[in-house]
């Protein structure tokens, strides 16, 4: 018998993911493309089969259609406070808490909470929510996934503030893509179904290009793709043995890189719905005496973004970079190791020293994948 099977804390973590709501999430490429609409629809249907459904939070833009929706079904009152000499509301996660209905609608998964809430993010409250047992039906735009800001932002031109780590979405017991064409979308922005007469001109020289629209209707549908892959993995017998990968993603004090491949190895760990690692090794030229405060932030934050994207972080203190790199790799039982590419100093680190050759060598022998990440 496993380990794992003996230990108490294990059989007591799968009662708990048996008392745990079931997670939906409502996935689109843009604002616009319907999904508030299509949850209300979808509250609509299962309160005239007799469930218990309710809204915690839900954005309509003033869209009449939208709006129509909300009547009959009801809606959990929203806490307000005060922020900067201005009275706002937000979700009230103890209300849903006490009432706890059946389902609760939520909308806007992304959203940063107003300082002084409970949790910084709406995410987080829906956890909650999922923890007491209650169910859940949720949207977000493919632009708000963590892994792809570099991507979005290429795409787009515009920096998404409001993200929501990749780990929430892999989280999800069902994914559902709201799609539309590039030509639809743009129908429904000229007819004044997103926003005001106000803004649509200027949202079709910006954000509402075909160019742009198609390619984020693509990551769309790609990360609705590899959710139910996910979901086969786990939940359809295989009666042939599959190699489990696991990443090891090295990086080095470089932050920008840092950041790329931690996101481009997250986007590979969730392709294969498999464990990932960050490793940084920490040399005497890297120690704290020997670089700045700003560097050291910047360490902090890239090892926070590795773990809310769902890595395990590793820190080993070592003068042989490779050696450490091979041990590590040898150790988490890793099926790839991701670095970034020659000009990066973590590579000039490794070319350095004379065991360059013996770490292909032992990659080879092993059977562990090296990935240079552009």
């Amino acid at each position: 018998m496993a380990e794992s099977e003996q230990n108490p804390e294990h059989f007591l973590e799968l009662i708990r993911r048996s008392k745990r709501g079931k997670f939906k999430i409502y996935i689109g490429m843009s604002a616009g493309v319907g999904k508030t609409y299509r949850m209300l629809q979808e509250a609509h249907v299962l309160l005239h089969n007799g469930v218990d459904i309710q809204i915690g939070y839900v954005e309509t833009h003033n869209r009449k259609e939208t709006n129509d929706l909300l009547e009959g079904v009801i809606v959990i009152p929203r806490r307000k406070l005060f922020y900067k000499g201005k009275e706002l509301e937000e979700m009230d996660l103890q209300a849903i808490l006490n009432i706890h209905p059946e389902i609760v609608v939520v909308d806007e998964l992304a959203h940063s909470n107003i300082e002084g809430s409970k949790n910084e993010k709406r995410w987080q409250d829906v956890k909650e929510i999922l923890d007491a047992g209650i169910n859940v039906i949720s949207a977000v735009n493919i632009q708000h996934i963590e892994s792809l800001n570099k991507e979005i932002k290429e795409i787009t031109g515009i920096e998404v503030s409001e993200r929501i780590p990749d780990k929430v979405l892999h989280s999800a017991d069902e994914v559902v893509n709201i799609d539309l064409t590039a030509d639809e979308l743009i129908t429904r922005l000229k007819e004044g179904k997103i926003y005001d007469q106000s803004k649509i001109e200027t949202a079709l020289q910006n954000f509402f290009k075909a160019e742009k629209i198609l390619q984020l209707r693509e990551f769309a549908l790609r990360e609705v793709t590899r959710q139910v892959e996910r979901k086969i993995e786990t939940e359809v017998p295989r009666n042939i043995a599959l190699r489990h990968e696991k990443f090891l993603a090295c990086i080095s004090s470089n932050t920008e890189n840092s950041k790329m491949i931690i996101r481009k190895t997250a986007r590979l760990a969730a392709y294969y719905n498999s464990k990932w690692y960050v490793l940084y090794v920490q040399t005497n030229k890297e120690n704290a005496d020997n670089i700045g405060l700003a560097v050291q932030r910047h360490l902090i934050n890239n090892f926070k973004m590795a773990t809310e994207l769902g890595a395990e972080v590793i820190k080993v203190r070592s003068e042989n970079v490779a050696k450490a790199i091979i041990e590590t790799a040898e150790q988490k039982e890793a099926t790839t190791i991701c670095i970034g590419k020659p000009h990066l100093s973590l590579i000039r680190i490794i070319i350095s020293t004379n065991i360059f050759n013996q770490l292909l060598k032992k990659l080879s022998a092993s059977d562990i994948d090296l990935v240079i990440l552009s």
